[in-house]
C-alpha cells in the first residue's frame, strides 16, 4: 500500500508560517485560503490552520533528553538531515535539541534534532544512514 500521512494543526501567522515552512524548511506551497495553507513536506501534506496551537509540554523521555510532546516529525537519509541540519543553522533557528547523533553504535543510531516553528510548534527532524534503523531494536 503505497500513502503519505496528512496533519493538521494550528498557527498564529500565516506569512510567518509561509516564510519558515517555505523559505526556511523547503517545503513546496499548496493551496491555501485567508485562514489556511497546506505545505508538501517531503511528500506528505501539512494543512496550517489559523488558531491556537495545541498545548506541549517536555515529557518525552529519550536518552539523556525530555523531548517537547506531541511534536510533528520527519525522517530523512543522513545526508539529507545534515543538510537539513546546515540549513535551519544558518538561518539562525533556535534549537530545542542542536543536531546530534544518538544511539551512536547501537541498534537505532540517529541523527536528530528539535526546533520549533515560529508558533511554537515541536518538530523533530531524524536522520538514518540506513532505513532499516528506524525500526531497530
Amino acid at each position: 500500500m503505497e500513502s503519505r500521512f496528512h496533519l493538521a494543526y494550528h498557527v498564529t501567522d500565516l506569512d510567518a508560517a509561509r516564510a519558515f515552512y517555505g523559505d526556511i524548511l523547503g517545503c513546496a506551497e499548496g493551496r491555501s485560503t485567508e485562514t489556511w495553507v497546506d505545505f508538501d513536506m517531503a511528500g506528505h501534506q501539512i494543512s496550517l490552520h489559523l488558531g491556537q496551537p495545541f498545548a506541549t509540554t517536555d515529557t518525552g523521555r529519550v536518552g539523556d533528553h525530555l523531548v517537547p510532546m506531541p511534536h510533528l516529525g520527519l525522517v530523512l537519509r543522513m545526508a539529507d538531515w545534515q543538510a537539513m541540519a546546515d540549513r535551519l543553522t544558518a538561518a539562525g533557528v533556535a534549537f530545542v535539541i542542536a543536531p546530534t547523533i544518538r544511539f551512536a553504535g547501537q541498534p537505532g543510531e540517529q541523527g536528530t534534532m528539535f526546533f520549533r516553528d515560529p508558533s511554537g510548534n515541536p518538530i523533530e527532524i531524524k536522520g538514518f544512514a540506513d532505513w532499516s534503523g528506524m525500526f531497530a531494536r
